[in-house]
């Protein structure tokens, strides 16, 4: 693993892949899967940026397999129509990468399911996605799922009493539980594909700390983050390294189901993908079998 870049991605020809978010880590992703060859769907809910992700990756991948399709994570109406758009036109799935976030919206929100915006978005929106594909990631012989936690996990705690910040709404405490589930899900996945024998891998990873859109996006540019983000630059790597661990735990033929990866520098937040320390809280199977059945209930979701 050691100095891994995305120029050790081996050939993806022949594969499809599937990434949510249409700019930052998710734009680094499908720009490095596309130049190894697989056949990249760009998933987000604005057409016009998924349009503007899609030019990009052409541009700097001449030829590339690309598209956009339309995806709300935040509307389970959206996500179960992009789900049924995917069954109809694939036979399989061999890469879906649960990429996109959202990140410290300083008022709480609520998604068109009447879920915290954060947990709803990040999380749940993923878990539901992840179900409807099962079908096709099941047609795979080396399906993977790959679903990006954050450094901020480590500060994070399921909170059932308050899964939806309806009692006080804290935007970080919020964000760190979402990522946190994140996490956890990667692990139930997995040790639920074993049990089931639906043969697919499950990955987490983490991106760092990286210069893209989501601080801007959510907390705002004037927010004490939004100010670090922007006159503290350097203290943020590129995007497209920050895009490295999700691209290992994608491809990468060591990268191993039920395991977690990250940047191996300063505490996690830069450089070259690794094996990432797991929060102590990750690793509580009971909480993590309960969020599951938490989940199924929230989104209607069955993983059949």
């Amino acid at each position: 693993m050691s100095a891994w870049t995305a120029s050790n991605i081996p050939s993806q020809r022949g594969r499809t892949a599937i990434v949510t978010g249409t700019g930052g880590i998710g734009l680094e992703t499908a720009a490095a899967l596309a130049e190894a060859q697989a056949m990249v769907i760009i998933a987000g809910r604005d057409a016009s940026k998924g349009a503007s992700a899609v030019a990009e990756v052409r541009s700097r991948v001449p030829g590339a397999n690309v598209r956009f399709e339309v995806l709300d994570l935040a509307n389970h109406r959206s996500i179960a129509a992009f789900g049924d758009r995917m069954l109809q036109q694939f036979t399989g799935i061999d890469l879906l990468i649960n990429n996109a976030a959202v990140m410290n919206p300083p008022a709480r929100q609520v998604t068109a399911d009447g879920h915290e915006l954060q947990f709803g978005t990040n999380y749940l929106g993923h878990f539901a996605l992840t179900a409807a594909l099962l079908p096709l990631l099941r047609r795979r012989s080396q399906a993977r799922v790959v679903s990006l936690s954050s450094v901020a996990a480590r500060d994070g705690r399921i909170d059932f009493a308050n899964l939806q910040s309806e009692r006080g709404y804290q935007p970080m405490t919020a964000y760190a539980q979402s990522k946190l589930a994140c996490l956890m899900f990667a692990f139930e996945l997995q040790r639920q594909s074993d049990r089931q024998e639906w043969g697919i891998t499950s990955v987490g990873a983490h991106p760092g700390i990286s210069r893209t859109e989501l601080i801007p996006n959510g907390a705002g540019t004037g927010s004490l983050a939004g100010r670090a983000r922007k006159y503290l630059w350097f203290l943020f790597q590129p995007a497209s390294q920050g895009a490295w661990p999700s691209l290992y735990a994608a491809t990468a033929p060591e990268a191993l189901g039920g395991h977690y990866y990250g940047p191996d520098r300063l505490g996690e937040t830069r450089g070259h993908p690794r094996s990432a320390r797991v929060p102590p809280q990750a690793l509580d199977r009971e909480v993590a079998a309960r969020l599951w059945q938490e989940s199924v209930r929230l989104t209607g979701a069955t993983f059949e």
